[in-house]
């Protein structure tokens, strides 16, 4: 999910962070399973990169203006960026990343259709480090959310009784600091419920292995299952995590404000950059020019503002429409 509210200062996550959280996290359970570390922490960096702005609100609003022209879905822009929009080498477009990297990137997400996903096709999984970021990543964004939640108090005392998990965890450490309290009794509840599962993931996962006994990436990549798994009695409480939030967090009034302000300003800015390519960057005026196949002006705004963070977005709308600010 990773809904978040627009927020002044440094206290909230960010993109940025989020995707810091997943490759520490994503990191740790690689090490405890024995693979590959490196491409695990690869595949989490990049997992995020085609985020619109106004986290999945933003992904929604640009796949229903891109309906028409290939839709939108992030982990599919993720690709496209490492693949074919950079540009930083005289032979080939995108980034210099293995095979495997741009497979774990690949693989995220199934609401696009892309043409760069096809060599990646021959099989319905992942490698194993692909699977982990994949679960590292709602680990993640599920406990930021409640511990942001918490912080700015859309989430309070009383709705945290209704979370299973949450009251499973305050008493796990009262248990151990009986006289902890405020944010640093806070922080490790929250704390505790990463490493539930974490360490759920990581044993779940050791004993599918042993189960199995796969002889090379090839053979967990072709299993009709993903070998990297929560056990059922976890699967169901990040479930009801997920369900805490949805209700909590996610339609906060004030989350849904801000999803409406999102879409006011996505939809106005795709829209004059699409009537009037003359007001885009230079850069991006050239490729809207010669934009191929015609019609491709489309992916070219929609490009242009899935790359922007929401502040980007709300400054580039206020230069747009309003007239006391400075263009």
């Amino acid at each position: 999910m990773y809904t978040h509210l627009f927020q002044e200062g440094d206290s909230f996550r960010k993109r940025l962070t989020h995707t810091i959280e997943v490759a520490q996290i994503a990191r740790s359970i690689a090490r405890a399973l024995g693979i590959n570390e490196d491409l695990t922490e690869a595949v989490a960096l990049a997992h995020d990169l085609g985020h619109a702005p106004f986290g999945h609100k933003g992904q929604d609003i640009l796949h229903g203006l891109m309906k028409d022209a290939g839709g939108f879905e992030h982990n599919t822009q993720s690709l496209r960026i490492i693949c074919l929009i950079e540009h930083r080498y005289p032979e080939f477009r995108g980034l210099n990343l293995t095979w495997e990297v741009r497979e774990g990137v690949a693989k995220k997400g199934h609401r696009q259709i892309e043409p760069l996903k096809e060599e990646f096709e021959q099989f319905p999984h992942p490698a194993l480090e692909g699977q982990v970021v994949d679960i590292a990543d709602p680990i993640a964004y599920t406990t930021h959310d409640l511990d942001d939640g918490i912080t700015n108090g859309t989430i309070t005392r009383e709705m945290l009784e209704e979370c299973a998990f949450w009251t499973e965890g305050m008493e796990k450490i009262k248990g151990r600091y009986p006289d902890l309290k405020g944010k640093i009794l806070n922080y490790q509840v929250v704390r505790y419920i990463i490493d539930e599962q974490v360490s759920d993931l990581i044993a779940h996962t050791r004993k599918n292995l042993e189960a199995v006994q796969p002889q090379s990436p090839d053979d967990v990549r072709k299993r009709n299952e993903r070998l990297c798994s929560f056990s059922p009695a976890l699967k169901e409480k990040h479930a009801n995590l997920r369900k805490f939030l949805q209700k909590n967090m996610y339609d906060h009034f004030r989350v849904k404000r801000m999803e409406d302000k999102a879409r006011e300003v996505i939809e106005k800015l795709f829209h004059r950059f699409l009537e009037s390519p003359e007001l885009l960057p230079d850069s991006l005026r050239e490729h809207f020019k010669n934009a191929k196949p015609a019609g491709n002006e489309k992916r070219i705004v929609c490009d242009y503002i899935a790359g922007m963070t929401d502040r980007y977005a709300l400054d580039e709308y206020d230069k747009l429409f309003n007239p006391r600010s400075r263009v």
